[in-house]
């Protein structure tokens, strides 16, 4: 680890989440940390994020290839690599920077299968390195609010847990057209999107999940159900198709100078396509899930997401042996086709800066109390913002999610995927031996 007084960080992968800790450590945070170096496998959006390095004054800093990325953590003496690739390589990323004596931020969800958890833990337990998991959610206020009501047995003790996520029309749809449509990429939504909430349901009751059942399907999205639902567009892909124009679901990436750069004008490295159909052939994943959880705890845990709704945002309970606590949250109250001041590009979901809380407090035999929330400003409710302060920051904060809470989150998600795909309920303990 290098000795300066600053933390010398290297992002890999450099698309648009990206961007939130290029920005960070060059402008909002940049006294916590210096970003040293830049890695991926497309070297045009490696040069997009130099180019947002340079509009903040600061120098361009190198750019390697992902082949060389062992040797860029040599060359520029990294402390701390910022993982934001394809889900299904975070492992790989996240064992290389543990083995050469840095530590690792990865973007949620830790890893996309049960091969990477088990290489990441084997690896940080030979190295002692520090994991980090950025499960921003854990960093919004109203969150922290209703652990702490938990905590200090504002309901007793809990029972269970009904868990309702909804994505909109947008949002959801988003995950459709992406590299997030091929399972073997993401681990579906169960693992690349639920994992917020697996993560937040372990951590707002202090358990582990031990067994998990789990029905799904792709209902809405994919070429089949466009056409049963008379949705369908023959269209390959957003960009220059006649027939996206008066598509509601499609990409345009040209109403975008951040996608154009970002993607548009990067495919001809390595062919990725941001804006393909969400009603063509070739989607693996599911887009309407149920899972039940029983815990380590004996509390139970109902869960529901569904990627097809016409407003974004979710609804908890938690019933206690003294009463129960409602969260309703909201992120978006509708959506709406089209280009408007929310949302200049069409067919993207527009930044969570507005979220409404209602946080609900109903004790055995006393009428409801409603709590006053804190809401944050900036996206997901200020947990971005919030998250950034903690990890560019580099203290225990008691919130900071480990490799631990990465893998009990990522763990509910695959047994979920193996309950989907035998129909039987699954023991964690069996698919961590290998026994299902």
């Amino acid at each position: 680890m290098n000795d300066t007084t600053q933390r010398r960080y290297a992002i890999v992968g450099t698309g648009s989440r990206a961007r939130m800790y290029t920005r960070a450590l060059v402008d909002t945070h940049r006294d916590r940390g210096r970003l040293v170096a830049l890695c991926d496998t497309n070297r045009t959006r490696m040069a997009v994020h130099n180019r947002i390095i340079t509009d903040a004054g600061a120098e361009a800093v190198p750019a390697y290839g992902a082949e060389d990325f062992t040797r860029m953590l040599r060359e520029q003496a990294v402390d701390e690599v910022i993982v934001c690739t394809v889900d299904h390589t975070h492992a790989d990323y996240v064992v290389a920077a543990l083995e050469a004596g840095a530590d690792a931020i990865t973007e949620k969800p830790m890893t996309a299968d049960l091969e990477g958890l088990r290489r990441i833990n084997d690896a940080q337990a030979r190295t002692g390195g520090r994991v980090t998991v950025g499960f921003n959610y854990r960093y919004n206020p109203v969150h922290g609010q209703v652990r702490e009501l938990i905590s200090s047995g504002a309901i007793g003790e809990v029972g269970s847990v009904h868990f309702e996520w909804l994505l909109d029309l947008r949002h959801g749809a988003d995950y459709f057209r992406r590299w997030h449509r091929d399972k073997t990429k993401s681990g579906g939504l169960l693992v690349h999107k639920a994992s917020h909430h697996f993560d937040l349901v372990n951590w707002w009751v202090n358990a582990h999940p031990r067994e998990v059942f789990a029905w799904g399907g792709l209902f809405f999205y994919g070429q089949d159900n466009g056409r049963r639902h008379g949705l369908l567009n023959d269209y390959e892909r957003g960009h220059d198709a006649e027939a996206a124009e008066s598509d509601p679901f499609a990409l345009h990436m040209r109403d975008s100078p951040d996608l154009t750069a970002l993607y548009l004008d990067a495919e001809h490295e390595d062919g990725y396509r941001r804006d393909l159909n969400v009603f063509g052939p070739d989607i693996t994943i599911e887009d309407d899930m149920s899972v039940m959880v029983r815990y380590d705890t004996g509390v139970r845990l109902s869960y529901h997401l569904v990627a097809y709704a016409p407003w974004e945002g979710y609804r908890i309970s938690f019933t206690g042996s003294r009463g129960r606590l409602e969260l309703d949250m909201t992120e978006f109250a509708s959506t709406t086709p089209g280009q408007d001041e929310a949302h200049p590009v069409r067919g993207m979901p527009a930044p969570k800066e507005n979220t409404e809380a209602r946080l609900l407090l109903r004790r055995h035999w006393q009428p409801p109390e409603e709590i006053p929330v804190r809401v944050g400003g900036g996206g997901h409710g200020g947990g971005d913002n919030a998250m950034l302060d903690s990890l560019l920051g580099g203290t225990d904060d008691g919130i900071r999610p480990d490799h631990a809470d990465g893998g009990n989150a990522l763990l509910t998600g695959l047994a979920a995927n193996a309950s989907m795909a035998s129909g039987a309920p699954v023991r964690v303990a069996d698919l961590l031996s290998g026994e299902h």
